[in-house]
């Protein structure tokens, strides 16, 4: 292993997690691990590049160096970003299987067991038919998850760089509050949400801020498409800021009134209370049933005639295109039995689908899981923000809670 210090984490960091993971492939007596997931790779080794369409993997033996498989032109992301030293590259005619096959055979690896990811995202059916036909000597075996069961509790580490992800997310929402208002199209509040992203140091996200208006905020993962924002309409918000490919989540919501209907008020009031009653009693040890069943409930009991459609939260951290998400690792729903760790980051999504029969509406929080607790990434208001009709200045929007007029977040 190539010491270095410019990676994204002390080198003592990748020894953990490479020595962590050979401990798991002992206990499934696996000789070596074929990793394709290109969050898995950046996890051990803080490689990263948009060209994850092509095949590319790190394999890592039980015993001996690691080395990585990855198109030609890729190549030099290995020795630029990351620890690794041995590289296997292929062209961009060759057969990226076959240059595997022969890798594995040259590390004398072609008469083990290897694990594979299965359910990876890019390692297609067509690929492990080739690998499975090709790869006679030895046993191919399923190891799905492998890597995925150190990434479920974020290091210390980490967390301080999802902490500056959370500032390029504060950074894009408090643009796309203050820019919209009745009259500016949604193309024009995505435009200042992810400027104001990337002005705050946030990386190129996962996905890009969801922006919808009015009755497009029913479509299910809509974003902006020019159109313009009505008087007396709301806009939906859901902002993911990345740093280093860690991303922190956040939706709010902006209603073009002086004040709320009832409904909304009951909407944006079960929100509130569904995240600060999640996070009192949130801890290790809780189940993930459990904190699903709180929010649930919560959101259920409004009289805003909508309801919680979806999950109500996912694991977060790791992400490249086509989901900011973790919720593979772990995702809050009802049924699971698995508990709440030190360490563990959620994306906590108590929004409300079918206001009024026609609105989706959102308060979110991006939290970690503490020794005793929670903390949250976020230090912005938790409410929906209020902007008058055209005949009131815009200029400094209001928000309102419970009837009480409050600053505008800064």
């Amino acid at each position: 292993m190539k010491h270095r210090d410019d990676m994204t984490f002390p080198a003592e960091e990748y020894v953990r997690r490479i020595e962590d993971l050979r401990e798991r492939m002992k206990s499934r007596r696996l000789d070596a691990v074929v990793i394709s997931d290109p969050e898995n790779i950046m996890y051990l080794t803080d490689y990263q590049t948009t060209g994850y369409s092509f095949f590319q993997a790190l394999v890592v033996p039980l015993d001996g160096d690691c080395f990585m498989v990855t198109r030609n032109m890729e190549e030099s992301n290995v020795h630029a970003r990351t620890w690794v030293e041995k590289t296997r590259p292929y062209a961009d005619n060759g057969d990226a299987i076959q240059r595997l096959i022969e890798a594995l055979r040259e590390a004398g690896l072609y008469n083990s067991t290897v694990g594979y990811e299965r359910n990876s995202y890019f390692l297609p059916a067509y690929q492990q038919d080739r690998f499975h036909s090709a790869y006679t000597g030895g046993r191919l075996l399923d190891c799905f998850g492998i890597v995925e069961e150190g990434r479920a509790c974020k290091s210390k580490h980490e967390i301080e760089v999802m902490k500056k992800a959370a500032r390029a997310t504060e950074a894009g929402m408090k643009a796309g509050i203050e820019i919209a208002k009745p009259g500016v199209t949604e193309n024009e509040i995505g435009a200042a949400i992810s400027a104001a992203m990337f002005e705050a140091g946030g990386e190129p996200p996962a996905v890009m801020p969801y922006v919808t208006s009015g009755p497009r905020s029913m479509i299910g993962h809509a974003t902006w498409e020019g159109r313009t924002v009505q008087e007396g309409e709301h806009v939906f918000l859901e902002v993911g800021g990345c740093y280093r490919r860690y991303h922190t989540a956040m939706m709010r919501t902006v209603v073009m009134q002086d004040e709320l209907s009832p409904s909304m008020r009951s909407a944006e009031e079960q929100m509130q209370k569904a995240l600060k009653e999640l996070r009192s009693r949130v801890q290790p040890g809780l189940t993930v049933s459990d904190a699903d069943k709180i929010v649930r409930d919560i959101i259920a009991d409004g009289s805003h005639g909508g309801s919680l459609i979806t999950r109500s939260g996912y694991s977060i951290g790791i992400a490249f295109p086509p989901s900011w998400d973790e919720g593979y690792i772990l995702s809050l729903m009802q049924g699971d039995p698995q508990i709440l760790k030190e360490g563990m980051t959620f994306h906590i999504i108590p929004w409300v689908w079918g206001v009024d029969g026609d609105k989706t509406v959102g308060i979110s929080d991006t939290f970690y899981v503490t020794e005793d607790g929670c903390e949250s990434f976020f230090t912005m208001p938790e409410e929906f923000t209020l902007k008058p009709g055209t005949g009131k200045p815009a200029s400094a929007p209001v928000s309102k809670t419970n009837g009480k007029q409050a600053q505008p977040a800064k």
